[in-house]
Parts: C-alpha cells; sequence; structure tokens
C-alpha cells in the first residue's frame, strides 16, 4: 500500500545550544544584563525593561564599561589621566548610572552595577556577559559612540556586535528618537557596586573589586 507524503511522520532535527551558553534552570532566577554608557538610549532601554520585560525575581545587572586611564595619540604616544581627573570622573559615572538606575528602584527591584575598564567597549561587553553567566541582555539600539550622522535604520556599532556575538539572547530597545545623543568613550580592575531596590543613593553604594 503507498503512503502518502502527508500522512508520513515530520522529523524536526533540533540543534543543541551553543557550549558557551546556558539557560536558566527552570525556578531559577533569569540574569539580566542591561548595558549602560549614560546616554539617552541606554536610561530609556532600562525603562523599557522595568514596564516590558522584567518580573519578580529576576537578578538584574547593569554593566558599564568605562576608559581606561590611558590615552593614545599617533603623535604623542600614551597619555595618562591624573589621579584628580579619575575621581571626578568615577563621581561622575556613579552619579549618572543612579539616574538611570532611578527606574529600577521606584518598581523596587533589586540590581547591581558592574563596572569594568576597557578601550574595547563592545567585545569587552560580550566577554563580561558571558563571564558573568547571564540569562538575556537589553539594551538600547542606539549611543555606544553612534555618531548623528549613522543612518536611522542601523544599528549602533556596539548593540550590532553584542548581536552577533553574545552567547545569549539579545533583546535590542528601539529608542524612539534619535536625537540628543550622548555618548561615553570606552584593561583594569572591575567594580561591582550594589544597591537597594528602594532608592539609588551613590553615598551609600558598597564598591568591592571583581
Amino acid at each position: 500500500m503507498e503512503t502518502k507524503s502527508s500522512d508520513r511522520p515530520t522529523v524536526i532535527e533540533v540543534q543543541p545550544p551553543s557550549p558557551r551558553y546556558t539557560a536558566a534552570a527552570a525556578g531559577a532566577p533569569r540574569k539580566i544584563a542591561i548595558p549602560v554608557d549614560l546616554s539617552d538610549e541606554s536610561a530609556y532601554a532600562v525603562s523599557w525593561a522595568v514596564q516590558n520585560y522584567l518580573r519578580p525575581g529576576d537578578a538584574v545587572t547593569l554593566i558599564h564599561v568605562r576608559p581606561t586611564s590611558v590615552l593614545y595619540g599617533a603623535d604623542w604616544g600614551s597619555t595618562h589621566f591624573s589621579a584628580a581627573a579619575e575621581e571626578e570622573f568615577d563621581s561622575l559615572t556613579a552619579g549618572k548610572i543612579a539616574e538611570i538606575a532611578q527606574p529600577l528602584a521606584d518598581a523596587k527591584i533589586g540590581f547591581k552595577v558592574h563596572v569594568v575598564k576597557d578601550h574595547d567597549m563592545k567585545e569587552r561587553l560580550c566577554l563580561e556577559i558571558e563571564r558573568l553567566g547571564m540569562s538575556v541582555v537589553i539594551m538600547g539600539s542606539r549611543g555606544f559612540g553612534a555618531s548623528r550622522s549613522s543612518s536611522k535604520a542601523r544599528l549602533g556599532s556596539v548593540s550590532d556586535y553584542c548581536v552577533h556575538h553574545c552567547v545569549c539572547p539579545v533583546v535590542v530597545v528601539r529608542y524612539p528618537d534619535d536625537d540628543g545623543l550622548h555618548p561615553v568613550p570606552e584593561e583594569e580592575a572591575a567594580i561591582t557596586v550594589e544597591a537597594e531596590a528602594d532608592e539609588v543613593d551613590v553615598s551609600k553604594m558598597h564598591l568591592h573589586a571583581d
């Protein structure tokens, strides 16, 4: 008797997941990474995550890659920031991150702030996301060094890189207006900042080496 092709069982081939990515076990908290570069786009991604994605029990980490203390130029070689300039920049960064994190505090969602120093923002982001074992990344579509002259239809270079190189799923949040970008430039010790869910008070944040 001839078997019709429609009667034959469908064979579904399931590809194995990346050996570097381990999905969260059932019942385990999701580890959510939100890269922030102190721009309006980063702030919008945090607000979007609070309103549309995060749920009770999620472990949220804001990841910021700040520039190293050495600048390099073809003509003058390396130039170091002064200790005073470093301290002032760190204070400015902490204050801005506190502003960006306010929606998390308002929603009573606990979070950590993970700050690392590197000259290559996009590669270091992917490395930290893998090292910290994140379940998913939520990030803005622009900012992170994107220029105003770039096509509005294109992703920023960092978000595009993360989409193609992160070991876990990446959710890219489109900013409603591409105007008003305020990106911050881009191997030293990593610092983790822990904050309570009630409020963001920079003076009460606890810094410890990672």
